[in-house]
């Protein structure tokens, strides 16, 4: 109960004239642990505010509405804010973020919901863009880790070192393999094969000489510039030999630097547990209730 404990007992240590209490005890007759088992239910485990008020109806014989539930939790965000705060600072200082972003309905269409994301955090934003400014207010000016994404154009330029998600580049590869005339053979196998190549050294990294190592990751760039540089008279081996070489740049990141990943596979993981919320809520109703889900759920996804 990583909201139960971590956000209220810090509360509880920072407040002790008691204004948090009272502030949570605004929610009917609930005190300070029930309430917490609520946001933990609602914001972490990821049930709706119905289901959520009828556990604690039904187990420990607590009466709250949907809406009284809705509007404790907003009092609380606004309590929580500078620990959801702090978790944009320290992300600006991770060596690697992968980000990812999702559709997210307001009263309607038209948001985004954002991710970043690390070993320890994870950190959501609800907003109406889906454009470089957004990146730029979330990383700030002077990010210099490595920001690992899907080749969205958004992100293009955003950091000067990035890495582009391999699993992705797969999946491109696998559909132009599936409009391709001999199913791939040659080119796109190739270009798939120099893929796993450097998966495969990035495992053997601390196996192999410094000089091995180098000279190998050297033969990987090497391998690019043939596989790459020359346009194909294939169509689909052109629409991939196009996209990775937009991405030239990108595609080995993850050798030259520890603890990057080859895939944003960390960021989708921590979008499925919102994606499921969005289905069974669609999403937020107002402003102010995206602004309370995406503090609370960030602050009870800590890892």
């Amino acid at each position: 109960m990583k909201i139960a404990v971590a956000i209220l007992q810090q509360w509880h240590r920072e407040n002790p004239d008691r204004l948090l209490q009272a502030a949570l005890l605004q929610a009917e007759h609930l005190g300070p642990r029930a309430f917490a088992l609520a946001a933990d239910l609602n914001k972490a485990k990821g049930l709706s505010m119905r289901k959520t008020c009828a556990v604690l109806r039904d187990c420990f014989g607590l009466q709250l509405s949907p809406g009284g539930l809705s509007q404790a939790m907003d009092r609380l965000a606004a309590k929580v804010k500078p620990p959801y705060d702090a978790l944009a600072t320290e992300l600006r200082q991770a060596p690697a973020l992968p980000s990812d972003e999702t559709s997210w309905w307001v009263a309607g269409p038209g948001w985004w919901l954002w991710v970043f994301t690390t070993q320890l955090l994870t950190f959501y934003v609800v907003a109406q863009s889906r454009g470089p400014d957004l990146l730029n207010d979330i990383l700030g000016k002077d990010f210099g880790g490595v920001l690992v994404t899907d080749c969205l154009a958004i992100y293009d330029d955003t950091t000067a070192v990035q890495q582009k998600c391999y699993a992705h580049h797969h999946k491109a590869i696998r559909k132009a393999k599936d409009l391709h005339p001999q199913q791939g053979e040659g080119f796109l196998c190739e270009v798939a094969a120099m893929l796993r190549a450097a998966v495969a050294l990035q495992k053997q990294k601390t196996e192999l000489s410094p000089q091995t190592f180098s000279d190998l990751r050297l033969a990987l760039q090497y391998k690019a510039v043939q596989l790459l540089e020359p346009p194909r008279s294939e169509p689909n081996e052109e629409s991939v030999r196009k996209r990775l070489h937009k991405q030239r740049d990108h595609l080995f990141t993850f050798l030259d630097h520890d603890g990057v990943a080859a895939t944003n596979n960390l960021a989708e993981r921590q979008l499925r547990p919102a994606v499921i919320a969005r289905k069974i809520s669609c999403g937020n109703k107002t402003p102010k209730a995206a602004r309370t889900w995406q503090i609370l759920t960030s602050l009870g996804r800590v890892h």
